[in-house]
């Protein structure tokens, strides 16, 4: 089993930042690729963000494309997700999710990342909250 832990949620400020951490135990985790995912009241579960196992290669939705990055430290155990530039539409719990594969080719990465039917695992969620 792998076991993921979100942490770094909070109140923020529209236009503000926050960096969420999801840490990993249990099994290798260079292994799998990682996602972030939200959910806010009422909406279905949003894809926000995945990276490759390797760490070449990064998913972002269009709704936070260039104001949210996805990185991975293997040799920590940790996928990051910076949030910059935040919105009152941002606010959600993120999950953090992990895929043991097998994995996509290139052209089918996007979507299959996106999916997250697609992951194995999955963390308990940290609150985001956006307001002035």
């Amino acid at each position: 089993q792998l076991q993921l832990v979100e942490s770094g949620g909070g109140l923020v400020q529209p236009g503000g930042s926050l960096r969420l951490s999801c840490a990993a135990s249990g099994r290798t985790f260079s292994f799998y690729a990682m996602g972030w995912f939200r959910q806010a009241p009422g909406k279905e579960r949003e894809f926000v963000a995945a990276i490759t196992w390797g760490g070449a290669d990064t998913f972002i939705a269009d709704s936070v494309k260039g104001r949210f990055t996805i990185s991975r430290d293997n040799a920590k155990n940790t996928v990051d997700l910076q949030m910059n530039s935040l919105k009152p539409e941002d606010a959600a719990v993120y999950y953090c999710a992990a895929d043991g594969g097998p994995f996509p080719d290139f052209a089918s990465a996007t979507s299959y990342y996106s999916r997250a039917a697609n992951y194995d695992y999955w963390g308990q969620g940290t609150q985001v909250t956006v307001s002035s």
